[in-house]
Order: structure tokens, then C-alpha cells, then sequence
């Protein structure tokens, strides 16, 4: 791996780990200051917005200025968000800040790895990055349940640091121990030596900005590899995040656990993923990435048994395979993405056009899990037509690819 690597890994290992350590808090506040419960899902769905709003900016700002620097400012804003709240800054509006800032860190963090890291390596990288974003979401809800938690803030020395502070919440001492986390991640990037890779100067004008987004999209969705790679990560993130509410539903309503216990469900599916991300940057070469397509297929198949599983030790089997067949599918896909999007347009731009296809489905697929809900569809019917859409989907793009292939032979190319 190149000089600085190892660097980046850890820096947004930590920031990741902060921003989910923050929802809680963030949370946290809202239920002290008697907000009411809806402005929770908020937090959430303003945080993902941002990568859908910004995205055609970011982008270009990724290949406009240093991508080190940007690390470090994103981690920077992050930490104004954490401090904007022990101000008294309303917690949805400070998340969402946050939220601005994992936008812009999120196409410079993958556009310096496209940028500097071989392609024969590329998968391996994303192996790393999608371990410690698993790592950084698991360890930071315990961390940021830690630090809500009555056990820590009637810790001696936090009182009486929080007495210090003189600031109006019960959460000082946890909002500057999150602060210090992006403080010490922009650090790390100091150790990010800048990939010198140059671009187009970028005209700064909303209508040209918007223009280019476009035909960027164009031109990746056009592209056969692109077309193939973007479907399947942008279907993947979206079904991901239905899994998590279904997980937690499924194992309340038909394996009669509780919230916590529910939440082991979660660590087995996270464990899975790592499981199988390392495998995949082990095995699976950048030029056969496409032969995994069936491994989506195997998880549209293998989400049906949900509803006949009503034991939970069954259950943990099956949250630690589907985990391992998601993550063994979508590190291959991502090298891809970025391998062939750094070559049709560049490393940040192709980067935000993922963004902005993932986090828009993530909304979406939310959106109809929510009207589902609503109007009382059964958790079995929602088990089964989710997985009906990742199989019939991933079949259809296992055919494209043949048929690809089929054309290129035929035409000697």
C-alpha cells in the first residue's frame, strides 16, 4: 500500500466511529430538551440528505483542491458541528452539519485511494475501508450508548468536569470527548502525503456545476462496467438500509427478543460483513469483479428464510451469512466503480455520482419501507419482496453482463 495509507485508514476509522457515537448523543439531547419523537428520524434522514444535495459539489471540490486538506476541513466542520451543540445549537441542524462534513470527506477519503493505490490493490483497499466503516458503526453506537449512559456521567471526574465547563447540558463531557475524536482524525491526515494528481479547473457556477453532474451521471450509468457496478452498490446500500429495521422488527416480533437483545442480530450481520469484505479483497482480482454477481443473487434467496426462522441461534446464522454475502459482494463492486470511474471521468466526481445514487436510494427505499409500514403490510411480505427486487435484479444484471461479453467476443474486441 502507498506512503499514507495505513494513515487514512485510521483517520476515517475515527471519524466514522464519532459520527455514530454523535447520533446518539444527539439524540440524547433531543430527549432532554422535550423534543418530540418525530424529530429523531430527522437526524438520520438530514444526514444522509447532505450527500444527495452536495453531491455535485463535493465532487469537484475533491478534484480542485489538496484531497488531504479536505480531509482534514471535513473533520474540522464535524468538530464545529459538535461544538455548535454544546452552544445549544438545535441537535438536528448540528447533525446535520455533520452530515455536510461526511459528504465532503467521503469522495476525498475514496478519490486519494483511486488516485494512489495500484489497481491490482484497489480491492484489498476497499476491503479495509469497509471492515473499519463496519468497526466504526458497531464500536461507535456502544461507544456513543457509553457515553448517554448513567454509569458514565455519574463518573466523579465527569462531573466535576462538566462543573468546570459551566456549560447548560448533562452531555459536556461526551460532546468534548467526540470533538477530540475529529481533532485526533485530522490529525492522521497530516500523514496523507497529496496524490499531486491534477484535473480541469472547475467553473464555479450552479448551472455548470449542475451540468457536469449530469453528464457525469450519464456517462457512468452509459458506461457497461459502470452501469453493472452502480446498480449493484446502489441497490445494495438501499436494501441495506431496510435490513437494519428489519432485523430489529423481526427479531422483536417473530423471535420475541428485546430491543437489546436485538441489537446481538446486528453485531452477527456486522461480523459477517467484515467476514466477508476480507475475503473478498483476498480472493476475488479487479478484472473477474463481475463474476460475484451471483453472490447478490444467493442473498435475494437466502433472505426468505427470515420468516421461517422463529429460534434465535438460527437467526444468528443467518444474520452472519447474509452479512458475509453482502460483503463479499459489494468490495468487488466498489473497486470496479472507482477503478472505471476514475477512468471515464475522475476519482472525486465519479465518487459523488456513487454518493448521490447510494444515499438517494438509501432515502427512498426508507420512504417505501415506511409506506409499507403504514399501511400495515405484513413483515413477511416485506421479507419476501425485498428479496423477490435482489434477485430478479441481480439475475437481470448477471444476463447484461453475459450478453456484454457475448457482443465483445463476437466483435473481436
Amino acid at each position: 500500500m502507498p506512503k499514507g495509507f495505513y494513515a487514512l485508514i485510521l483517520s476515517q476509522f475515527l471519524s466514522a466511529l464519532a459520527d455514530n457515537a454523535l447520533l446518539l448523543l444527539a439524540i440524547a439531547l433531543l430527549q432532554l430538551q422535550g423534543y418530540a419523537p418525530f424529530w429523531i428520524p430527522l437526524l438520520k434522514l438530514l444526514f444522509t440528505l447532505s450527500y444527495v444535495v452536495f453531491g455535485p459539489w463535493v465532487g469537484a471540490i475533491a478534484d480542485t483542491w489538496s484531497k488531504h486538506k479536505i480531509l482534514m476541513q471535513a473533520n474540522t466542520l464535524k468538530g464545529v458541528a459538535c461544538l455548535g451543540l454544546l452552544a445549544g445549537v438545535n441537535p438536528v441542524a448540528a447533525y446535520a452539519i455533520t452530515g455536510l462534513g461526511a459528504a465532503l470527506y467521503s469522495p476525498a477519503k475514496y478519490g486519494w485511494i483511486t488516485e494512489m493505490v495500484d489497481p491490482d490493490k484497489l480491492l484489498k483497499a476497499n476491503a479495509w475501508i469497509e471492515v473499519t466503516t463496519v468497526c466504526a458503526a458497531l464500536f461507535g453506537v456502544m461507544m456513543g450508548g457509553w457515553l448517554v449512559s448513567e454509569s458514565w456521567l455519574q463518573l466523579t471526574w465527569v462531573q466535576q468536569f462538566s462543573s468546570v465547563l459551566s456549560v447548560d447540558t448533562a452531555l459536556s463531557v461526551s460532546l468534548l470527548m467526540i470533538c477530540t475524536m475529529y481533532g485526533i482524525s485530522a490529525f492522521f491526515t497530516y500523514f496523507v502525503p497529496p496524490s499531486n494528481k491534477h484535473y480541469a479547473k472547475t467553473i464555479w457556477t450552479v448551472p455548470t456545476i449542475w451540468q457536469h453532474f449530469c453528464q457525469d451521471q450519464e456517462k457512468l450509468w452509459r458506461d457497461h462496467l459502470g452501469f453493472i457496478s452502480l446498480s449493484v452498490t446502489t441497490l445494495f446500500w438501499g436494501v441495506s438500509a431496510c435490513m437494519q429495521l428489519l432485523v430489529l422488527a423481526w427479531a422483536q416480533t417473530m423471535l420475541q427478543l428485546n430491543l437489546s437483545q436485538a441489537a446481538y442480530l446486528q453485531a452477527s450481520t456486522a461480523m459477517g460483513v467484515i467476514i466477508g469484505a476480507m475475503s473478498a479483497g483476498r480472493w476475488v482480482k479487479l478484472q473477474h469483479a463481475t463474476a460475484v454477481l451471483g453472490v447478490g443473487v444467493a442473498m435475494g434467496l437466502v433472505l426468505p428464510l427470515m420468516v421461517l426462522i422463529t429460534q434465535w441461534p438460527a437467526a444468528l446464522g443467518l444474520t452472519l451469512v447474509m452479512g458475509g454475502l453482502g460483503g463479499f459482494l459489494v468490495v468487488p463492486m466498489n473497486a470496479l466503480l472507482q477503478s472505471r470511474g476514475a477512468q471515464l471521468l475522475s476519482a472525486g466526481r465519479s465518487i459523488s455520482v456513487q454518493n448521490t445514487c447510494e444515499n438517494s436510494s438509501i432515502l427512498v427505499m426508507l420512504g417505501l419501507y415506511s409506506f409499507l409500514t403504514f399501511i400495515g403490510c405484513s413483515l413477511s411480505v416485506v421479507v419476501i419482496g425485498m428479496a423477490s427486487c435482489v434477485a430478479i435484479g441481480m439475475s437481470l444484471l448477471i444476463f447484461q453482463s453475459l450478453k456484454y461479453k457475448a457482443n465483445a467476443t463476437l466483435s473481436g474486441t
